[in-house]
């Protein structure tokens, strides 16, 4: 814009000279002086615009200008506008934004299978490389080629290692897979970076979708027939779960039927146990206490009868005491000892509910033994 309204005041004076030198021309009829000056004014004019007006150059935003003196890549222009002298300074230009490389290809699987691949690449040039980029590539074209060219190599290596299947169930992972490679294999060296590498699609054969369309149906309905046979299996163990759990039920509800009767049955049998106990002991208590009685009174018939009587008391380990008697038959009849003899014999058979016979029988005399706490 600047080199265009230099030039165009240039041309303005240029104008202005010319028609001044024909004003006067007209009039005078030859050139004057005035009108050689304004004619030189002019020639300036138009070598000013033919030489500089030329040499302003605007590199715009987002766009990069490689400056070439006679030919050779010097220096680089970014946004803005610059003065480089048009005849011996060349501007090449060069896109710095982030470019679109839209990518279609044919691969195989490492089963063999045919697939038919887009993707699309964003890559951005290193501004402060173009003049490497001039050099070597000379234009983004070139540039662009080799990483297209790359790019498809990659991809074609990536997407080989794996089974068609594999690249089907799994395709969401071959993205990044390829974008990786590709962006291994193009580094710093051309001048550019990788932003995103997309596979934006992944076609086989018409047979082998075909294939592979069959072999889903296949799985979809064993999966359906499996999740039927899971659900009648599933039905079939909860009814026999249910009848176990109603089975068991009723068992145990019986079996507390009958544990109950068993205790009314058992405390019934305790309540019987108990009463007989508490009669045989009422009972044995009485025998007791009848024995005791008849024990005394063989006592006081021996003492009647003139036997001499001995006590001791005799102390046991459970506490309780008993008092002996020793009845003598010393200077007594034989009579009267048999029938003191035979009173103790009887009364040794009504007491003969322990098992022992307490009343010793010597020549000398019997032993009588009476407890002093007898049972009430």
């Amino acid at each position: 814009m600047i080199g265009f309204l230099i030039a165009l005041a240039f041309i303005i004076g240029m104008a202005i000279s010319i028609a001044i030198t024909i004003i006067q021309h007209k009039k005078t009829r030859k050139i004057t002086t005035t009108g050689k000056v304004c004619l030189g004014i002019a020639g300036v004019f138009l070598l000013l615009t033919i030489l500089i007006a030329p040499s302003f150059h605007t590199v715009d935003t987002g766009e990069v200008a490689v400056v070439k003196y006679m030919g050779e890549a010097k220096d680089v222009r970014t946004a803005g506008t610059h003065f480089d002298f048009w005849i011996t300074n060349s501007y090449s230009r060069y896109d710095a934004k982030v470019q679109n490389l839209d990518i279609a290809t044919a691969a195989y699987s490492s089963d063999a299978q045919t697939m038919d691949v887009a993707m699309t690449l964003q890559y951005q040039i290193m501004s402060d490389k173009a003049i490497d980029i001039a050099t070597e590539y000379g234009s983004l074209y070139v540039l662009q080629s080799r990483i297209q060219s790359i790019a498809i190599e990659k991809a074609k290596s990536v997407l080989s290692s794996y089974k068609a299947m594999d690249i089907i169930s799994d395709r969401a992972s071959m993205s990044p897979k390829v974008e990786e490679a590709i962006k291994a294999a193009i580094s710093d060296k051309y001048f550019v970076t990788i932003s995103t590498v997309v596979l934006t699609n992944i076609d086989f054969s018409d047979a082998f979708e075909k294939a592979v369309e069959d072999k889903m149906i296949a799985e979809q309905n064993q999966l359906r027939a499996e999740y039927e046979n899971a659900a009648k299996i599933a039905a079939a163990e909860a009814e026999a779960k249910a009848a176990i759990e109603k089975a068991q039920g009723e068992a145990e509800a019986k079996l507390k039927a009958a544990q109950a009767e068993i205790e009314i049955a058992k405390a019934e049998a305790e309540a019987k146990i108990a009463q007989a106990q508490g009669e045989a002991d009422a009972q044995l208590k009485i025998a007791q206490a009848e024995a005791t009685a008849l024990k005394l009174k063989s006592i006081e018939i021996a003492r009647a009868l003139g036997f001499k009587i001995t006590e001791s008391i005799i102390d046991h380990e459970d506490g309780t005491s008993t008092t002996e008697y020793e009845i003598s038959f010393e200077g007594k009849s034989e009579n009267e000892i048999k029938l003191i003899t035979d009173y103790l014999k009887y009364v040794e058979y009504i007491n003969k509910w322990d098992g022992k016979l307490p009343t010793v029988m010597t020549e000398s005399g019997a032993n009588v033994v009476i407890p002093t706490n007898p049972v009430e």
